[in-house]
């Protein structure tokens, strides 16, 4: 394993003809760089960003990049610290990413990383193992900063979902701290566009997902992670799947996987499918978006 220095961290390196990926050693599980082979980071770089834990002198480091956390949101639990050095191992194609189990809360956190081929995509698995002698309900949340000054993209459901239409197809859960009227948000009816460039407050909301996908576009570079959806099964947070958050800072792409019980000993994993796009001219409407979608063959 190539291992190198980055914001200060030890990380190994991930890579194949196209991207590259810097995986934290000294802190995480953390994904901390994702770029084209030679190019610029596409994921935010925050290494002062940090988090109060409720009876913790030590605070969680944000860092920026990518991170697992557990559903639902407690602070207590969510902010635990994960300033530690993590334990890296050699799979096929990749890395697994081995978390200490937190002692507060019985969970080991892992990730394993690989790269199915020498194309612009990577598969992030997220694992929540219950090492505790209680069952734990809980589930993979996985969560994507990105640098302020792009524009995600949301899918939207338009089909009926019953023969006749007259039952309804979507749902919008808003935190509290969201301004419905923020000009920010652009309502789409198949899409919804977010423009992180904020100069003040934050918003966030979260919304079933079908489709699976989240998208953000930023200088030319399209991002889209994937995840299966279960329409039959419970999710957290008004059953959000997919949820946007952004402040001033950054803009977070997140997926959360269904609502489960973890019995001791046992484990749950929640895959995110990450592809890379260069050179993609984007056109904020909804016209333009469902041809470029197409285009590429997003579902």
């Amino acid at each position: 394993m190539e291992t190198t220095r980055f914001l200060n961290l030890d990380c190994v390196r991930l890579k194949n003809k196209s991207i590259e990926l810097l995986v934290t050693q000294s802190v995480g599980p953390r994904i901390i760089r994702l770029s084209f082979l030679e190019g610029k980071n596409l994921l935010a770089e925050l290494p002062d960003l940090e988090l109060d834990c409720p009876g913790k002198d030590e605070k969680l480091i944000l860092y920026g990049g990518h991170r697992l956390w557990h559903a639902p949101q407690v602070e207590e639990r969510t902010y635990l610290p994960d300033n530690q050095p993590i334990k890296i191992e050699a799979i096929e194609n990749g890395l697994e990413v081995i978390q200490s189990t937190e002692p507060e809360t019985g969970i080991q956190k892992s990730m394993q990383i690989t790269l199915p081929d020498n194309g612009p995509t990577a598969v992030v698995d997220h694992s929540l193992k219950n090492e505790s002698i209680w069952p734990i309900e809980t589930a993979p949340w996985a969560i994507t900063q990105l640098p302020e000054g792009g524009v995600a993209l949301m899918p939207q459901l338009t089909e009926n979902i019953d023969a006749t239409g007259v039952w309804p197809n979507r749902s919008i859960a808003l935190w509290p701290f969201t301004d419905i009227n923020s000009p920010h948000i652009h309502w789409g009816n198949r899409f919804i566009f977010v423009e992180a460039n904020m100069q003040e407050g934050m918003l966030k909301f979260g919304f079933p997902n079908p489709d699976g996908w989240l998208a953000y576009h930023r200088d030319d570079t399209l991002f889209i992670k994937h995840s299966v959806y279960h329409p039959d099964a419970p999710y957290f947070d008004r059953g959000s799947s997919s949820q946007i958050y952004c402040d001033p800072r950054l803009l977070e792409l997140e997926t959360v996987a269904p609502k489960s019980v973890i019995a001791p000993g046992e484990s749950v994993t929640h895959r995110e499918t990450w592809t890379l796009y260069s050179d993609i001219q984007f056109e904020q409407s909804e016209e333009a978006t469902q041809t470029l979608t197409g285009q590429l063959n997003i579902p």
